[in-house]
């Protein structure tokens, strides 16, 4: 087993919080690549809103959408578009995608803390693993055997890793991730508080002494740069692989269930299930609350709207939705009283149409 032998005690494994950083806005400029109007010495050293920015801050203004703020605005800075510059009173960033530009200078300024790498005291690691010494394994960890970690991977408090399974370089696993055996993660990956990944996926076969479980023999692969909300859980595999492509994203409460296989770069919004042997093309953008029934194909370049309801594959990207918005309760009584009348009303004006021939 290849491990640090470097174990510290509990002051040494404390966050190193580090100071707030402060950047000109030159530097900002050079480093998100948009085109720089005002004086470049400008010190930048928080990010805010477009409303309650103040001195030392910089903000953004999307496509003309808040001009009234711009020009009130008290901010050092704001990133905009060419279009907007003339509203705008103070120095400027001038970008084609303002909120992009913003995000990555937002980046700048995230609250993260430096983790002194090394192994817990309390932390329990099996054996025949290869852990480098430049990963982070928080208190109360448990590794089982055979576990692989890539170099400056960081485990959280109370996180458990089964047997056989790998890590990339570059991950992080916030407190109470469970990772059930022979689960394989890329580099560059993000699993937040409470997911549950490998678990079983839902698999009974009814029979004369009742439900007979199905063995969940498969496992879950996750790709690079794939980041998985908190209390998401994704079940193994059958016989074969659940499979998270190079780039999803996927926020809280996500249910994907076991043979689910997402495409590359496809987000996924809070509360949506995923039943068994589902597959999700690439770029795809799946709204919260969505429900999918099972074997289905959805294909690349798919967006579905909120509280869908997806029933059968979708062969041809673009916009899907189903459904019905909020009505006052009255109307929608209204409406559910016709609704039941819906195939009397098609039976008679089909009748109408054959009379009129």
């Amino acid at each position: 087993m290849s491990r640090s032998n470097n174990k510290a005690n509990d002051a040494d494994f404390e966050k190193n919080i580090t100071s707030q950083p402060s950047f000109t806005l030159a530097d900002i400029n050079q480093k998100i690549g948009t085109t720089l109007r005002g004086d470049g010495s400008c010190v930048i050293s928080t990010v805010a809103s477009l409303t309650n920015a103040k001195a030392g801050a910089l903000t953004f203004c999307e496509n003309g959408k808040h001009t009234q703020h711009l020009k009130n605005t008290q901010a050092s800075a704001v990133i905009l578009t060419e279009e907007d510059l003339p509203h705008c009173p103070t120095h400027a960033l001038i970008s084609k995608q303002p909120y992009l530009s913003f995000t990555k200078v937002a980046a700048l300024f995230s609250h993260t803390c430096a983790l002194t790498p090394g192994i817990h005291p309390t932390a329990q690691i099996g054996q025949h693993c290869v852990i480098p010494s430049s990963v982070y394994i928080g208190p109360y960890v448990i590794i089982e055997d055979h576990v692989t970690l890539g170099e400056h991977t960081a485990i959280h408090a109370h996180s458990l890793i089964g047997h056989h399974s790998q890590l990339g370089a570059h991950c992080i696993l916030w407190p109470r991730v469970t990772c059930y055996s022979f689960v394989s993660i890329g580099h560059h990956t993000a699993i937040h508080s409470g997911a549950v990944i490998g678990s079983d996926g839902f698999g009974y076969q009814p029979s004369p002494e009742g439900w007979q479980k199905v063995p969940q023999l498969g496992s879950v692969v996750i790709g690079n740069h794939v980041e998985i909300g908190a209390n998401t859980t994704i079940d193994r595999g059958t016989l074969e692989a659940t499979s998270l492509a190079d780039g999803v994203k996927l926020d809280n409460l996500i249910q994907i269930a076991h043979n689910v296989q997402i495409g590359e770069n496809t987000a996924i919004a809070a509360c949506t299930g995923i039943s068994g042997s589902t597959r999700i093309g690439k770029n795809c953008i799946i709204a919260g609350g969505v429900g999918f029934a099972g074997h289905l194909h959805i294909t690349d370049n798919v967006t579905i709207t909120g509280m869908a309801m997806v029933t059968k594959s979708i062969d041809e990207p673009g916009l899907y939705s189903s459904g019905t918005g909020l009505f006052t309760n009255k109307e929608w009584k209204k409406n559910i009283v016709r609704l039941r009348h819906l195939n009397e009303l098609a039976l008679r004006v089909k009748a109408l149409e054959e009379g009129a021939k």
